[in-house]
């Protein structure tokens, strides 16, 4: 159990946590949220014991192991697999005294202990880690330099997750994953055995990742039950009684304080008029709910959209290189209205592909038409550096507006979702959501028909996510979406297109079925050599009703499993209760029977978990492999 009791911090003079409290029951998965510059991390610095609280206090159990990932990525040349495995210092301690070990009862003692941490397993744990986060067998062999810095920090996090910490912090972890890499993470940590805390702005990790989430909130911590969703929901449920409440209260003292005014200076009424006052003291205030506005976006409208196709690819093959192709046998069109999410694991060729529609890489073969005075707008995160870090919002614009007045060239910094004191503040001063939204607006200036966004989300907070969604959807010309934000793809696309095989193919099915074919085992995925394991000598039509005949033969297996996730949920949300009941001492001290009572129900709960959750595997397992056919 986590125990976070009257918590004040403050950075640079500035208070970001105020008395706040929480608890957290042993094996919770908490969704620690609120808006950029609240003070997530800063408590994460204090759980970690890196920065000095205030006041108060945070109580973590004693030999606690807590892991996060560490902040400089890996960059040796020992091999990945190797940087993962010396993560677990225990068992690397071990395997090096038995190396050296002579007394046999001290040898004995550290077989015991290597055997009780499932130590011999450690290599295949491991590599699964290492694989689910987009390293194969190859890759898993090579030094940590040969990779990018994006690369090296999923080593980083393959580290802290092989080391299995008994409270586990990650601080936007998708940040650096693609989509696979996101899903995978998903159903890894909500299978995680401890306590995990996650800081993330992406719903679908909190809606599935997570059972509870922590608000830290006008510099208070508070704790609900349950998916972001339900937390949006319990929210605004308690934001709309506390309006409700605080008008009441509002009229209430409005009426005490209007009979004081009339009859203080009245002799006859002085006593019921101090008498009001009095109740006016005792009464109170009930606070006003705070909203916090998010700046919108909005992209100017093409002013006409050409005819579609607007682009049409035949035979295309693009790469960096004369003669090494990243991608070839391109046969694609795009249409004025298309809306289209491109999927596949880093290093495919997404971004490469995005380039070349985008014109900043020519086509080694083939055929690429264009509409005529067709409008392209590119916005990728690497584009970030190429703001000039001296020069405000404003500058950056006005180069687009020479000759346009003032007034006009902030009303188009304010469309961007600039807020009026920032405008003038240098982009090396902005925060990373700020530059996002300046280069963003930059992308679109000149009203593009076809807007590409290379992971436009990185550094967005939730609610600024959900402003772009309202204006993707806004937005009448076409889009190409690469992005780790399953929420951000579901809501605004209507086409996935898969890049694999050095090639970008249609993808029949949706993000759920891509979800299954991303975290079942890696040979199932390799099995699937095509999207939804469609065979170059069946039809599509055929693959479909072969696949519909299939699910309808796995039904009963597909609702067994489902019975038993629900019968999981309940068991966990009773174990977590009865977490709560037992960490309070005065249930000892008042009903010790009691006591014991919650404690044999807690056994019994975990047994049933644990049975349900083995039972689950393998039906999972069978029902994987009759889809697979």
């Amino acid at each position: 159990m986590i125990s976070i009791s009257d918590l004040s911090a403050r950075i640079a003079g500035r208070l970001l946590i105020d008395h706040a409290s929480v608890t957290l029951p042993a094996g919770t998965k908490a969704g620690l949220v609120g808006k950029n510059g609240a003070g997530k991390s800063t408590l994460f610095r204090i759980i970690t014991g890196d920065f000095a609280a205030e006041s108060g206090s945070v109580s973590i159990p004693r030999n606690a192991r807590i892991g996060q990932v560490a902040q400089e990525a890996p960059g040796t040349e020992e091999p990945l697999i190797d940087i993962v495995l010396a993560a677990d210092k225990e068992r690397s301690a071990l395997l090096a005294e038995a190396e050296t070990a002579t007394d046999p009862h001290r040898i004995a003692d550290i077989q015991t202990r290597l055997a009780d941490i499932d130590a011999h397993s450690a290599e295949a744990r491991a590599a699964s880690i290492l694989a689910g986060l987009g390293f194969d067998h190859d890759a898993q062999k090579r030094p940590a330099s040969s990779f990018s810095g994006g690369w090296r920090m999923r080593v980083a996090l393959a580290a802290v997750l092989f080391s299995e910490p008994d409270l586990l912090l990650l601080d936007e972890p998708t940040n650096y994953l693609d989509l696979e890499g996101t899903l995978w993470l998903e159903d890894y940590i909500r299978r995680y055995p401890h306590t995990v805390i996650i800081i993330s702005h992406d719903r679908d990790l909190l809606n599935t990742a997570v059972n509870s989430i922590v608000h830290l909130d006008q510099k208070k911590l508070t704790f609900y039950r349950g998916s972001y969703d339900q937390f949006e929901r319990q929210k605004a449920e308690a934001d709309e009684l506390q309006m409700k409440a605080k008008a009441k209260n509002d009229a209430a003292r409005k009426h005490l304080q209007s009979f004081i005014d009339r009859f203080k200076a009245k002799a006859s009424k002085a006593r019921q008029a101090q008498s009001r006052i009095k109740a006016l003291e005792r009464m109170g205030t009930v606070a006003a709910v705070i909203e916090d506005h998010v700046m919108g976006f909005s992209f100017p409208e093409p002013e006409k959209q050409p005819a579609s196709p607007i682009v049409a690819i035949s035979g295309g093959a693009v790469g960096y290189e004369p003669g090494k192709p990243i991608l070839k046998r391109l046969n694609l069109r795009i249409d004025a209205d298309d809306r289209i999410a491109l999927l596949g694991s880093n290093g495919n060729g997404k971004s490469t592909f995005a380039k070349f529609i985008s014109g900043r890489l020519g086509a080694e073969s083939g055929e690429v038409r264009l509409a005529p005075n067709l409008k392209i707008g590119f916005f990728a995160q690497h584009q970030l550096d190429d703001l000039i870090p001296n020069q405000t919002a404003v500058e950056h614009v006005r180069r687009r507006m020479p000759e346009t007045p003032e007034a006009k060239v902030r009303a188009r910094v304010a469309q961007m979702g600039l807020a009026t004191e920032k405008m003038d503040t240098q982009v090396k001063d902005l925060s990373g959501g700020e530059k996002a939204r300046l280069l963003m607006g930059l992308a679109a200036f000149d009203a593009p028909n076809l807007l590409i966004l290379d992971e436009p989300t990185n550094h967005l907070d939730i609610d600024s996510r959900n402003a772009l969604i309202q204006a993707l959807n806004d937005y009448s010309g076409a889009v190409i979406l690469i992005s780790h934000d399953r929420h951000l793809i579901e809501a605004t696309v209507d086409r996935l297109w898969l890049v694999r095989d050095g090639t970008v193919s249609t993808f029949d099915g949706d993000l759920e079925e891509y979800r299954s074919l991303v975290v079942a085992s890696p040979k199932s995925r390799e099995d699937k050599a095509k999207p939804n394991g469609i065979d170059d000598s069946v039809s599509k039509a055929d693959q479909r009703k072969l696949n519909a005949d299939r699910r309808a033969s796995l039904a009963p297996l597909k609702k067994k499993i489902n019975e038993i996730e629900s019968l999981t949920g309940k068991l966990e949300k009773l174990i977590q209760a009865l977490d709560a009941e037992l960490a309070d001492p005065a249930l000892y001290e008042k009903a010790p029977a009691k006591a014991a009572e919650k404690a044999k129900q807690r056994a019994d709960a975990a047994e049933k978990l644990a049975a349900a959750e083995e039972q689950w595997l393998e039906l999972s397992s069978e029902y994987e492999s009759g889809m697979a056919g």
